[in-house]
């Protein structure tokens, strides 16, 4: 059974900086692209950034250019999202997904975690 597991959210002030975590199991780490999603209530999931299986690709998108950085580590089955000069507005729950190619539409994606809650007061 696929399980994602994600970390590293909390509560920070606007220009500083998290770092999330996700960790998989359940299947061949390295055989899939990640993705990191995020959704406020009632909005639906928008994409953030994604990652292809080897790490060579990776997809962000236009509001987090430049101050989050996607990254992997299949030695440790783990995804994770680096981000920086955060602002009020990437105040959500953070979801990572796993799926064939890092693509940016959530369909993409067959398997989910339950989140981790980012909050950023301004």
């Amino acid at each position: 059974q696929v399980q994602l597991v994600e970390s590293g959210g909390g509560l920070v002030q606007a220009g500083a900086s998290l770092r999330l975590s996700c960790v998989a199991s359940g299947r061949t780490f390295g055989d899939y692209a990640m993705g990191w999603f995020r959704q406020v209530e009632e909005q639906g999931r928008e994409f953030v950034a994604a990652i292809s299986r080897s790490g060579s690709v990776t997809r962000y998108a236009d509001p987090v250019k430049g101050r989050f950085t996607i990254s992997r580590d299949n030695a440790k089955n783990t995804v994770y999202l680096q981000m920086n000069s955060l602002k009020a507005e990437d105040t959500a729950t953070y979801h990572c997904a796993q799926g064939i190619t890092a693509v940016t539409n959530s369909v993409g994606y067959d398997y989910w975690g339950q989140g981790t809650q980012v909050t950023v007061s301004s």
